[in-house]
């Protein structure tokens, strides 16, 4: 056989082995570990290509592996070693709701009274009772305060300032069980605030004396609140 059939012979063969080769990778391409690129759309329709990692069959049965699992996971405790602490004392009394420092008359009761209108500085109507703020001396309506030689109508102020405070919401109040035809002092709250406290401690009305509110009428003195400041 000459040199052009043995040419032509090889040129068959490496041709037959580079079809081979084709085909099998034809066959594992699916298998091969090569990232896949895979289309999307944007809003605009213009195509970008994005690499999609494959996700072999072995990696879908393994578990999630944990990490770092000392310093996230809490750490086991034994009840045993477990102390338990007395609550912190509270920052404040004015703000919490404290019974009467003073004994109640047996018959008197808790109750809730609506929609309250104040109709001074410590003294409100609510459910057909007038109820004054015990502990507490309020601003009349036709006082008047000097600030830095400025006159203000202070107890229409004051007045103005609890009605706003109140804004309609109930009032738990310890009363007698019938309604009276004058007002009677009680101590009420809003919520878990101490009424009386709150109008001290922001200058509305003055504590009595040996009363239990002397130490927030000597603050709101201080920092010039209510009717110890400037006009307002």
């Amino acid at each position: 056989m000459g040199s052009p059939d043995r040419s032509r012979l090889a040129i068959a063969f490496g041709s037959l082995l580079l079809l081979a080769g084709i085909l099998l990778i034809i066959q594992g391409g699916l298998s091969v570990d090569r990232p896949v690129r895979a289309l999307s759309r944007d809003a605009d329709d213009t195509q970008h290509i994005r690499p999609v990692a494959p996700v072999a069959g072995a990696q879908r049965l393994e578990p999630a592996r944990k990490v770092a699992q000392d310093l996230i996971a809490p750490p086991r405790l034994d009840p045993a070693e477990i102390e338990r602490a007395e609550p912190r004392p509270p920052l404040s009394e004015l703000g919490l709701a404290v019974p009467p420092k003073t004994p109640m008359p047996r018959d008197w009761r808790e109750v809730l009274l609506y929609r309250p209108v104040a109709t001074s500085s410590a003294m409100f109507e609510s459910m057909g009772r007038k109820v004054a703020i015990s502990g507490v001396r309020g601003i009349d309506l036709d006082s008047s305060c000097s600030s830095h030689d400025v006159t203000w109508p202070c107890g229409l102020r004051a007045r103005a300032v609890f009605n706003s405070w109140l804004r309609g919401r109930a009032l738990h109040c310890f009363v007698p069980p019938d309604v009276e035809r004058f007002a009677v002092a009680a101590p009420c709250r809003l919520g878990k605030q101490d009424v009386g406290a709150w109008l001290v401690s922001n200058g509305w009305a003055t504590a009595l004396p040996g009363g239990i509110y002397g130490k927030a009428e000597a603050t709101a003195r201080k920092a010039e609140m209510g009717i110890f400041g400037p006009a307002q």
